[in-house]
């Protein structure tokens, strides 16, 4: 059995992390253009806010580990964590691009934000090339294709043979 009310719990939480993360980072900045630039800023802030990030949602995950949750719930919400941390992650990376927007600067000239970027790009770059690039994959797609190209000739003759009998006139009367 799987428990949807934790499930549920742990999502609203994870929501709750995201829109915290993002506040705090924000304030966080925000007060920090007070005593100096606002990379400066951000490059001070960002470390603190991602690790807090971080840290929250693990504790979150080993506090549901050892629960006395089912083990498929352990199971989904550890699949769960693994797929939600870059999302996560971008919190409080939003909150450093919007004010950055507002203020009229260029993100990318922190140091912080252009090292998880890159981080994050050196993390996905590989996994996407096993996750696209293999065999298995291509002869999914190439199913997929079919099917849909079967779709699509099935859904063209149904719509078009209704107008095709039309232009044919009717059908001759048979005598018995």
């Amino acid at each position: 059995m799987i428990s949807l009310g934790h499930l549920k719990r742990r999502l609203g939480q994870y929501a709750a992390l995201w829109v915290g993360g993002f506040l705090l980072t924000g304030a966080a900045v925000l007060a920090g253009l007070v005593f100096t630039d606002l990379m400066v800023a951000v490059d001070m802030v960002l470390p603190a806010t991602l690790t807090a990030v971080l840290l929250t949602m693990g504790a979150g995950l080993v506090l549901s580990l050892i629960s006395g949750e089912t083990p498929g719930t352990k199971l989904i919400l550890a699949v769960l964590a693994l797929l939600l941390v870059l999302p996560l992650l971008w919190g409080p990376m939003s909150a450093a691009v919007v004010l950055a927007f507002v203020l009229d600067r260029s993100i990318e000239y922190s140091q912080t934000y252009a090292a998880v970027q890159i981080g994050i790009s050196r993390l996905l770059m590989p996994l996407t090339g096993w996750i696209l690039g293999g065999a298995l994959v291509d002869t999914v797609w190439a199913f997929f294709q079919g099917v849909a190209s079967v779709v699509g000739v099935v859904s063209a003759w149904v719509k078009l043979w209704p107008l095709l009998r039309r232009l044919l006139g009717p059908e001759p009367v048979r005598e018995v």
